[in-house]
């Protein structure tokens, strides 16, 4: 079982969100990653190198952006958004 970071970022990311949609992104992230967080599916895989993060998972409109530790099972959340359309919003 790997254990689930928030960088301050992340958390200040969920801060934007309502109390409902906290509870549907955490949850979301409870399920999905706390037992195999490297294993590709259709709503989790790894992205094109960048800056954030290498590996996006989908929970509905919203995102998270993860990196896995795997040698200390860490999996470190990164950076939460909101998908509309084609747009992706990331701290407003």
């Amino acid at each position: 079982m790997y254990e689930i970071e928030f960088t301050s970022e992340a958390i200040e990311d969920l801060k934007l969100f309502r109390k409902s949609e906290q509870q549907t992104i955490i949850s979301g992230i409870d399920t999905q990653l706390k037992y195999e967080p490297t294993v590709e599916t259709r709503n989790r895989f790894p992205m094109r190198p960048n800056d954030v993060a290498e590996w996006e998972l989908r929970i509905g409109k919203y995102r998270v952006f993860y990196n896995v530790e795997t040698l200390v099972k860490i999996v470190s959340i990164e950076a939460v958004g909101l998908k509309i359309g084609d747009r992706l919003f990331v701290r407003g």
